[in-house]
């Protein structure tokens, strides 16, 4: 199987899967969401997160770079390679996270109140957890992982399922983009950072009827008073933890 398309699976397969698992985190352990409410994580309408896509490809291109020099045959070989697919996913967190703070002016997680973060993009606590995502890659998929893209790629319908899903994930990025070109024009003209998930939390709070999916849909002029009031909110917090 070509490269591409190994990675195309990959994509597919961590998005999801990544989605999943900031699904459960914020419902039952973020701070930005205390009434514990289902939140659609990232800036996507649809069930993905394309930095774990991103990240699972990652971790794929360095497991079988490590096995192709022979990195993993030694105990420190192996140590050196789960470090550096830890240094990978949180440089991946962090350029993801600069690129949308400063460009976008928007913060999709915030770890300001962790010890050790930087701009509250990375910190030690959630490095060690992609280390341990890395390890748990590394020992328990990938000596399997040939095995299965070889059976997605042999299996026609599931090849289906993976154009459909770039095709969909392709319109879902051009709708999202106008949501976020929104956000961003009142982050500038108001000079303040949105955090996204905080303003889903709050939306979902005041608002009788909402989606899951489309968390933004609502009348502009709405949108912008929720996007006000919920900075309102964020500066009490902070004045208070101050």
């Amino acid at each position: 199987m070509s490269v591409f398309l190994s990675l195309a699976y990959l994509f597919f397969i961590g998005s999801v899967l990544g989605w999943v698992l900031e699904l459960v985190f914020r419902k039952f352990f973020s701070a930005a969401n205390p009434e514990h409410r289902w939140i659609n994580p990232g800036f996507c309408v649809g069930p993905y997160v394309p930095l774990y896509g991103a990240g699972l490809c990652i971790l794929y291109l360095l497991a079988s770079w490590g096995e192709s020099s022979g990195l993993w045959g030694s105990a420190w070989g192996r140590v050196l390679l789960l470090l550096c697919m830890a240094l990978s996913m949180t440089a991946i967190e962090y350029l993801a996270g600069i690129v949308l703070l400063k460009w976008m002016k928007l913060r999709l997680w915030d770890y300001s109140q962790m010890w050790g973060n930087i701009q509250g993009l990375i910190c030690p606590l959630f490095s060690a957890a992609w280390a341990l995502l890395g390890a748990f890659y590394a020992f328990a998929i990938h000596p399997h992982i040939l095995n299965a893209l070889n059976w997605l790629a042999n299996n026609l319908a599931f090849s289906f399922v993976i154009g459909f899903f770039f095709g969909v994930f392709t319109i879902d990025v051009a709708y999202s983009a106008q949501i976020v070109s929104k956000l961003k024009r009142y982050a500038e003209e108001n000079q303040v950072v949105v955090k996204v998930e905080n303003l889903k939390a709050h939306i979902r709070a005041a608002e009788e009827r909402t989606h899951f999916l489309f968390a933004f849909r609502t009348e502009e002029h709405l949108l912008l008073e929720h996007l006000k009031e919920a900075y309102e909110a964020w500066e009490e917090l902070r004045e208070k933890r101050t």
